[in-house]
């Protein structure tokens, strides 16, 4: 017995030719293979496009020095990341530098002690998860000379670490920056950090610390220009809140920081950066925003990579 239901013959359907149609991919998009330009190689569709903007723009606001912003969270330096941001630190190409509180443990352990980093789980059992003694301690000596002497915490942090003479400051972005005169600031949220559990962590000194960190950070921001570029790397939501604060900030005290370039370099897709940092600051004057979702440990190595191809093409 036939089906009960009509059909759509399509034996009367219009066609085209193919030579008529609006083609989305071409051949000469494809990946190249062999080429010495990693950037030239990468296929010309989708985030392949979006990855050659993007390091096309960040190489230019190196090149005119334009001010450039890196916002950290705490796995860039978790994962052994910190010497690309020390190498731009080092060569003048960024205006200023951004760290919550765990980003600033990590690279204080680096520099300090070489090691950083413990097993949470085994830790959260036995209660010594975060119970070291040290690490507080220097960031509490940090903490009291910043709000004694009226410092930002990341300030107060690197000269820190300079004055204790710390073994490995060559590998510290809190070190380069505050060799360099580079603001970094420091945006602790109490209660996050694992020295708040120490008695040697007085939240007065650190909480007036942090604030003048949010005040210098803004005074960063306020520099921000056409072509300026804005790098969150890897905090889900404490900087690109602080960036949005600090972005109001300066507009409202009537510096426009329009037309900028931002990128948010995620492991997935955050909602907080989504917004605060690719999607509402980029309105104003023309800007544009970038999404990269990747490992921090395989993108980061990349980017310098491209940008330094970029770099160097504008060289010769």
């Amino acid at each position: 017995m036939p089906s009960r239901y009509p059909r759509l013959k399509p034996d009367k359907v219009r066609t085209k030719s193919i030579a008529s149609r609006k083609h989305k991919v071409k051949l000469e998009d494809f990946a190249k293979v062999g080429t010495e330009s990693l950037l030239e190689g990468l296929p010309a569709q989708l985030k392949g496009l979006d990855w050659s903007s993007f390091c096309k723009s960040l190489s230019g606001a190196f090149q005119n020095r334009l001010p450039v912003v890196a916002m950290l969270g705490a796995h860039v330096v978790k994962v052994g990341c910190s010497p690309f941001i020390i190498d731009w630190v080092e060569r003048g190409f960024l205006s200023a530098v951004a760290f919550n509180g765990a980003t600033a443990i990590h690279d204080l352990e680096i520099a300090m002690w070489g090691a950083t980093s413990e097993d949470v789980a085994a830790g959260l059992e036995d209660g010594s998860f975060g119970m070291v003694d040290e690490t507080p301690q220097v960031f509490a000596r940090a903490a009291e000379c910043a709000r004694r002497e009226d410092l930002g915490l990341g300030e107060a942090l690197g000269r820190e670490l300079l004055t204790l003479g710390a073994p490995n400051a060559g590998s510290s972005i809190l070190a380069a920056c505050y060799n360099n005169r580079v603001p970094l600031t420091v945006h602790v949220a109490i209660g996050t950090d694992t020295i708040h559990q120490h008695p040697s962590t007085d939240g007065a000194s650190l909480g007036a610390a942090t604030m003048n960190d949010f005040r210098i950070f803004s005074a960063a921001v306020s520099k921000l220009a056409p072509g300026s570029v804005v790098l969150n790397l890897g905090s889900a939501v404490i900087l690109p809140e602080v960036f949005l604060k600090a972005l109001t900030l300066a507009r409202n005290l009537g510096h426009k920081c329009e037309g900028l370039i931002t990128a948010d370099f995620s492991m997935i897709q955050q909602y907080r950066p989504s917004v605060n940092v690719v999607g509402r600051p980029t309105l104003a004057g023309g800007g544009r925003g970038y999404t990269f979702i990747g490992h921090h440990e395989l993108m980061l190595p990349l980017l310098h990579r491209c940008v330094e191809e970029c770099l160097e093409k504008c060289k010769s």
